[in-house]
């Protein structure tokens, strides 16, 4: 049965529903709208959208939010209950469950916002403030330690605003950001091709909605224990610098192109270090990708190294190893007899040839014969903990009874065993397993201090070294050396720096804060003339170091041949350098009197495709001994200038980045080059056992893609067994059954036979021509298409050696110009 409502009734309904409508109200909010982003907080403080002012994109994951500002209490997060907004004095306030509330001033720049703690109460029972983590749907391109994620078309990025502000989030109560460490893999050959991406941090960090943005600062107003590089127990020593007080971030998004001119204009708004490379900002100017030479110089031969350095037509050469101790930078006597005015006189003759000068450091690390260690060790020097000698001691015990082993028997990353009482070092094989706590087997007056006596009750610091066989600094004494390296490089003028070793920095237990409070010291005491003009880079990187950091540069070439030492390793890199808007670096290749130019073109294409600079080891003398050295500096001055000048396309750029692909570059005149792509292929002759008069040749099947053109080779022997010596008697090539080579003399191991096409050569292997070798015939010539190649010879000594020969095939070279980028 249907009732039927009177009239009234109903007119009643409707008004107590649009009642209920008028009483709803949506969650107050609060926008900022920057040139680019639009950003909206909740009334709960959290921020829950991010939309493109220009296509309306929205860039928060559906249903998900964060506070604007968490607190951390030891690993409790408080998330805020409410935020409310005064726009006219720009300031916002957070209340959270137990009283607490935070102040932050709040200010829109234009390009992005700027977020600044004030004021927290209250505040003593606060170890951390945490930014974030604001969540994205970007997930193409993570740039971890920049701090941006961007997909091609738009990025969202956080920048921390001073020094004490850290990128990332506290997952370890040391400070140390999690990252990729070749180091720590079981190769360091290389990494597997299908490594996944290589993270160096976490400011930004993937997640499995896209990815998240996140900053943090911690209250460092007392001594902390915590587990910090192998040791469980370490003394985090209290530093004072107005902690959670001042924690300032920028918030900000852009389209693609814009992402690095909103970080300059943050930078220069906010006073973040801004290097410039004559005049143009690092992060944009090509020169921050000046590759350079690697070689031990001096004032007897720094003219030398200059020479070298021009042929190669490069800028900068670099001493890798000029000091005789870290901690006071005392340079080496032999080649720097006057210590730094030695140094100042080689760069003084350099910057007469237009170059400029670099040298590698270990950052704060302290060599034992440093006057920091002896005869009297400083104070200063980081230590893992302390305790106190329950006993008295006299200067020859060899047993000393401490009151805690805390700190003393934690053996990992224990090298050097030291401990310091007073102004002695002394060393100890090993703690008592129970009580009474017992250096054992202690060996008095290491390191050339002074045995002595020393009473009960006196303090003893257990030592932090590291496995170079050095000791490290303490804040206040990092702090003095940051400023001895500054004082070196405006004393002589030096342009280059690698801060190798900045994990040093973690022995003061604040990680990644005292990386980069090292650099920023270092930084600040440059003269004006060298602040931003020193070409820097870094074993280690960080969210704060990226603005006054050049570039990054990753690669060594100790193990493995030279295509082969961590290609994988150096590839990943350019992934890494690209999401993290730097400029590109392929690392240290090594030039040894054996390093042929075929490898060396390899490298240079790569470097090209990728528009990436390298260092090249090599020594004066290797340089020397090496025939083809001139060529070897003609190709890198090449190459480098046409890749500096901009004359690879896009499209050059991909192919060159192929490793698997092989490329010829000459110059042709002014800004001008003709680019040839290589087609080679690897033959190898093996020794046979055969029937009586069966042929025990080689042949093998070539097609040559390019024109027909005169054969081009290299042909040499692999070592057979270990103790035996091998050769090639009369070796014999021969081309598509007609047109032969041969050879009247027997192929040694340390030789080989090189054909450029022009003329046919017995080489030594370090690239000397021991004979010319005259073909009656002229050379013989690859047909476009198939081709037969058989190599003949009969094998001498071992029975395991091979021959190899390296064919390869020049295509039509393509004119490029400078400035087609």
């Amino acid at each position: 049965m249907h009732v039927l409502f009177p009239n009234y009734f109903r007119s009643m309904v409707g008004l107590i529903l649009l009642a209920g409508f008028s009483a709803w109200r949506p969650p107050v909010s609060t926008t900022f709208a920057t040139d680019y982003l639009r950003f909206s907080f909740d009334q709960s403080g959290n921020l829950y959208s991010l939309i493109d002012k220009a296509t309306s994109n929205e860039y928060v994951p559906t249903g998900e939010k964060a506070p604007l500002l968490s607190l951390m209490q030891d690993s409790v997060v408080i998330k805020p209950l409410s935020m409310t907004y005064n726009a006219a004095k720009k300031r916002l306030v957070l209340r959270y469950p137990n009283g607490y509330s935070a102040t932050i001033a709040a200010e829109n720049k234009g390009s992005y916002l700027r977020f600044e703690l004030l004021s927290l109460t209250p505040r003593n029972d606060i170890k951390l403030v945490v930014w974030g983590p604001y969540p994205t749907t970007i997930n193409q391109q993570i740039g971890e330690t920049v701090g941006v994620v961007h997909n091609g078309t738009f990025g969202i990025g956080i920048q921390a605003l001073n020094v004490k502000t850290l990128g990332g989030y506290p997952t370890y109560d040391n400070d140390i950001d999690p990252a990729y460490d070749i180091f720590q893999t079981n190769s360091l050959v290389d990494i597997a091709s299908d490594q996944k991406v290589l993270y160096r941090g976490q400011t930004a960090k993937p997640t499995s909605s896209g990815s998240v943005l996140q900053a943090y600062c911690r209250n460092r107003f007392a001594d902390r224990i915590i587990s910090n590089w192998e040791h469980k127990s370490y003394l985090a020593p209290a530093f004072r610098d107005g902690g959670v007080i001042g924690s300032k971030i920028a918030l900000w998004g852009a389209p693609e192109a814009q992402l690095l001119p909103v970080i300059e204009k943050i930078e220069l708004g906010e006073g973040l270090p801004h290097p410039l490379l004559d005049g143009v900002w690092a992060k944009r100017n090509p020169l921050a990708t000046a590759s350079y030479l690697i070689l031990n110089f001096g004032e007897n031969n720094v003219e030398d190294v200059i020479s070298l350095t021009k042929k190669a037509g490069l800028q900068y050469f670099y001493h890798g190893g000029p000091f005789d101790t870290w901690g006071h930078f005392k340079l080496n006597t032999k080649e720097f007899p006057n210590n730094w005015a030695s140094l100042r006189a080689c760069v003084a003759k350099a910057e007469a040839a237009g170059l400029k000068v670099g040298v590698h450091t270990l950052s704060n690390f302290i060599t034992t014969n440093d006057p920091y260690v002896t005869p009297v060790p400083d104070g200063r020097l980081a230590k893992v903990g302390k305790s106190v000698l329950t006993t008295s001691v006299d200067e020859k015990a060899t047993q000393i009874v401490i009151q805690s082993p805390v700190f003393f028997d934690q053996m990992k990353n224990n090298t050097l065993k030291a401990v310091v009482v007073g102004n002695e070092i002394i060393r100890y094989r090993a703690v008592s397993a129970t009580a009474p706590w017992t250096l054992l087997d202690c060996v008095r007056g290491a390191f050339k201090t002074t045995p002595q006596s020393h009473p009960a009750g006196a303090e003893i610091g257990k030592l932090m070294d590291h496995g170079y066989q050095v000791f490290l600094a303490d804040y206040p004494l990092q702090e003095e050396m940051a400023g001895t390296l500054a004082k070196l490089y405006n004393e002589t003028g030096l342009r280059q720096i690698s801060f190798d070793g900045l994990e040093g920095t973690w022995a003061t237990g604040m990680g990644q804060y005292g990386i980069q409070l090292f650099v920023k010291t270092w930084y600040d005491q440059l003269k004006p003339g060298l602040k931003g003009a020193v070409i820097t880079d870094a074993s280690t990187p960080g969210h704060y170091f990226w603005h006054s950091f050049t570039r990054m540069n990753w690669g060594e070439p100790w193990y493995a041949g030279f295509r082969e030492s961590q290609t994988q390793y150096r590839l990943k890199n350019q992934d890494y350098f690209r999401r993290n808007l730097m400029p590109g670096m392929l690392g240290w290749f090594s030039i040894k009197p054996e390093t042929s130019l075929e490898d060396l073109e390899w490298m240079l294409a790569r470097a090209a495709g990728f528009d990436a600079g390298f260092g090249l080891a090599t020594s004066i003398d290797d340089l020397r001994k090496h025939g083809f050295s001139d060529v070897l500096l003609n190709t890198i001055n090449v190459w480098e200038t046409a890749r500096l000048s901009g004359a690879f396309s896009a499209e050059q750029k991909q192919q060159l980045r192929d490793i698997g692909r092989e490329f010829h570059l000459e110059s042709a005149g002014d800004g001008v080059w003709r680019l040839a792509p290589v087609h080679q292929a690897y033959l190898v002759h093996e020794q046979k056992v055969r029937q009586p008069g069966e042929p025990v040749a080689s042949t093998f099947a070539f097609t040559n893609p390019n024109d027909e053109q005169p054969l081009r080779f290299t042909l040499q022997l692999t070592a057979g067994e270990k103790g035996t010596t091998s050769g090639l008697e009369n070796p014999v090539i021969e081309i598509n059954n007609y047109s032969r080579i041969e050879l009247p003399f027997t192929l040694e191991e340390n030789q080989l036979v090189q054909c450029d096409g022009k003329s046919l050569n017995l080489l030594d292997r370090q690239w000397h021509v021991l004979k010319t070798i005259t073909l009656p015939a002229g050379i013989p010539k690859l047909m476009h298409g198939n081709n037969t190649v058989r190599i003949d010879g009969a094998f001498q000594g071992s029975k395991a050696a091979t021959a190899k020969m390296e064919i390869r095939s020049m295509g039509e070279p393509l004119l490029i110009r400078k400035g087609t980028r």
